[in-house]
């Protein structure tokens, strides 16, 4: 059965312009939701960051009152919660839960931290997931040019009874209303949205374009050439998946990459692949990744530290480097 979907004429903005909004974290989602909602007529924002955040003056820069968390906590009626998922946990326990009232709400972006116990909000507050479907500073521009994107929504706790019209609105607010706004769950955007960012987006693509391109330079083809056909045109391709569908996308490219797509996909992406996907689902679904995450996070992160310094050291991103300095050249001479 499709999912609910909304849209500007479903949602009433004046309920979250008559709250005071406290913005939890400046960084990529922070920013963007503090302005979009501030140019969508919320004028009682304030954010809240660490004292020695880097992202202090850019905060007051944009215009808005920075605070403690055990501050906005005392003062808000609305809490987005827009730090990184890891540091949900300690950060609720030590400075929102003490100073959180019945008849708030909590807003996340991401549905882990509550998914998997990471945090537990008492009964007497809303709680509700509002997922803009894209990348912080591109919802942004997207928003400024008129638009807006994809939003997933949920109600996890609806203490007041009126947690889907806050919510609704808060999405109008970030201008998803202009495109649709689809109420799902916490634990259904959470879960697959692990499964896809490992599987697919992140974690299967990283490698698969890693592993094509070094099997062309290892049998003899210049590295220029296989990161052009490896990676580059990844980005056109997908472009048009994007905005075609598969079908229609298959349609524009080349008859020799067509059947090619219908001969050797199934090689590469088979009955093994799949089964080490339903693998990846069960370590999502179980929480095992979770505890893996956080086990790392709270030793300090040292494993994913050392696998983003060791990823920096590649060959195709040299090779990358070497052609952005073609293409500056170029354009410098």
């Amino acid at each position: 059965m499709p999912l609910l979907v909304y849209h500007d004429r479903d949602c009433d903005l004046s309920v979250i312009r008559a709250c005071k909004v406290l913005v939890i974290g400046y960084g990529s989602q922070g920013r963007t939701q503090a302005l979009n909602a501030r140019d969508s007529g919320v004028t009682q924002i304030r954010v809240a960051l660490k004292p020695d955040s880097k992202t202090r003056a850019k905060a007051e820069a944009d215009g808005f009152e920075v605070v403690t968390v055990a501050e906005g906590v005392q003062w808000a009626d609305v809490l987005i919660v827009l730090t990184s998922d890891e540091a949900h946990q300690k950060l609720f326990a030590d400075e929102i839960n003490p100073h959180l009232r019945a008849g708030q709400a909590l807003i996340f972006a991401h549905g882990l931290s509550c998914n998997f116990g990471l945090v537990t909000p008492p009964a007497d507050v809303d709680v509700l997931l509002v997922s803009p479907k894209g990348i912080g500073p591109r919802i942004r521009d997207i928003y400024v040019a008129g638009e807006g994107v994809f939003c997933l929504f949920a109600v996890q706790q609806d203490a007041t009874g009126h947690a889907k019209a806050l919510g609704l609105s808060f999405a109008a607010a970030l201008g998803c209303g202009r495109k649709g706004i689809l109420e799902t769950t916490m634990k259904d955007e959470c879960e697959s949205d692990l499964f896809g960012e490992q599987v697919v987006l992140c974690g299967g693509t990283r490698n698969l374009v890693t592993e094509g391109f070094q099997t062309l330079v290892d049998a003899g083809y210049p590295p220029e050439v296989a990161w052009f056909e490896t990676c580059y045109e990844l980005k056109l391709v997908v472009d048009l998946l994007w905005e075609l569908g598969m079908s229609g996308g298959f349609e524009k490219i080349s008859n020799t990459a067509e059947y090619g797509a219908y001969l050797t996909g199934p090689r590469i992406i088979n009955e093994t692949s799949k089964q080490a996907m339903q693998a990846v689902l069960k370590d999502v679904q179980s929480g095992d990744f979770v505890r893996q995450l956080m086990a790392d996070y709270n030793a300090g992160s040292p494993d994913l530290l050392g696998r983003r310094a060791a990823l920096k050291d590649n060959r195709l991103d040299a090779t990358k480097r070497y052609l952005d300095g073609v293409a500056k050249a170029a354009n410098d001479g």
